[in-house]
């Protein structure tokens, strides 16, 4: 019986890692043993920047918001505050694209807002 060895699986499993690891710096492009650290490293950071990517457009938003909301004379927690109370249901991406392309629409949310909570 002919003996069976580990030659294409093996092949494809390094070819794959390598492919993977294109564009890495130095050796970790080119040799296998540091390509699949790097590899598996690189796994790990997109696992958790793909979480955090969310946290930090939030932020962005916020502080958008807040911005546009200090031009308005009222603060940010003020302001979504009174948008609640007055039922009006806009999230927070819309509101910050709002507040950049249209501030008349945003200033008069403010206004809702301001009534709303009585200021």
């Amino acid at each position: 019986m002919p003996r069976a060895v580990d030659g294409t699986r093996r092949a494809e499993r390094r070819k794959k890692i390598l492919k993977d690891a294109k564009g890495f710096y130095g050796r970790r492009s080119t040799n296998f043993r540091a390509a699949k650290d790097a590899v598996a490293k690189a796994g790990v950071y997109a696992y958790r920047d793909r979480k955090r990517k969310k946290r930090d457009f939030r932020k962005l938003w916020i502080t958008r918001i807040s911005a546009a909301c200090k031009q308005n004379d009222i603060n940010y927690s003020r302001f979504m505050y009174g948008l609640s109370k007055a039922g009006i249901e806009l999230n927070r991406k819309a509101l910050s694209n709002m507040a950049i392309e249209d501030p008349k629409a945003f200033s008069t949310l403010v206004e809702q807002s301001k009534a709303a909570i009585g200021a």
